[in-house]
């Protein structure tokens, strides 16, 4: 597995994104569990999770306690893997999602994190949807603090702006190790942050980085640049994806989403993947 810097840690190239494994639609839990020593068996050694992934009401962490599950029932060792978690963002239980930035908060459920991962200290902790009714500067700063402490061992954001990235980078003193936003081949909009992230030297994670692989870019009726790429390199649409993700900056770790065992072993093999130029700057232009 191709390996990328985050932080003070080297992780692989391609991480987990733990959510399917615990919303709306999820699996038996050991499913997930398979899932995730799967990915583990494959090289990676990058979970993402958050308190927020969960389905039902009075169920917060229910994917943080999966995959602490996971890593205790590992075969094999797990030691290494970097486990990332977010706060800030809540589930009532009926399908909607708020937000909750106060300092406060976010210090309180830091901790109850790092008691459901059953670790002494998180390894990076992500503040993870700006709260419009608290100043970002307050919001970061609680994870200044929660670093100082010794509660986490990293500290980054979460669908944030080049601004917020500016601000919380200062706020931290510049201890912002990395950005997780949305982007996909459909979804383009976090380009300008991920050039940032990269002019920076601070990892870019993309969440959902496999959206809208089927209407990128159309090539004929029915055919995407993506998958026409895809057919060249005998693989699938999503390896060609995540290849042409790792292929913008050397700070970008995509982290897909899985719920199945075949779906992160086939998306990891997008780190043996050599894209050519003109395939990326076809897969660019796609949109």
């Amino acid at each position: 597995m191709q390996q990328r810097t985050l932080g003070q840690r080297t992780v692989s190239a391609l991480g987990l994104g733990g959510m399917p494994m615990s919303i709306e639609g999820r699996p038996e839990a050991a499913r997930s569990i398979s899932t995730i020593h799967a990915a583990l068996d494959a090289g990676v050694t990058l979970i993402d999770t958050a308190d927020a992934y969960h389905r039902d009401a009075g169920e917060v962490g229910h994917n943080e306690e999966l995959i602490a599950e996971a890593l205790r029932t590992a075969p094999g060792a797990s030691g290494e893997v970097l486990v990332a978690t977010k706060g800030g963002h809540l589930r009532p239980g009926d399908g909607s999602w708020t937000q909750d930035g106060r300092p406060e908060h976010l210090k309180e459920v830091a901790k109850a994190s790092a008691r459901r991962l059953g670790v002494e200290a998180i390894g990076l902790y992500q503040f993870h949807r700006p709260d419009p009714g608290v100043p970002y500067a307050e919001s970061v700063g609680a994870l200044s603090e929660l670093l100082d402490e010794g509660v986490i061992v990293m500290a980054g954001i979460s669908n944030a702006s080049v601004a917020q990235i500016d601000e919380a980078q200062e706020v931290l003193g510049g201890r912002l190790v990395s950005v997780q936003n949305q982007f996909s081949p459909a979804h383009r909009s976090s380009l300008e942050e991920l050039r940032h992230c990269a002019d920076l030297g601070i990892a870019f994670l993309p969440w959902s980085p496999l959206g809208g692989i089927s209407r990128a870019g159309a090539v004929g009726e029915d055919h995407s640049a993506f998958q026409s790429v895809a057919d060249a390199h005998g693989v699938s649409p999503q390896q060609i994806a995540l290849a042409w993700e790792l292929s913008l900056a050397p700070v970008v770790i995509p982290i897909p989403g899985a719920s199945r065992p075949a779906s992160i072993t086939d998306s990891v093999r997008a780190a043996e993947l050599e894209l050519t130029s003109e395939e990326i700057a076809l897969l660019s232009a796609a949109s």
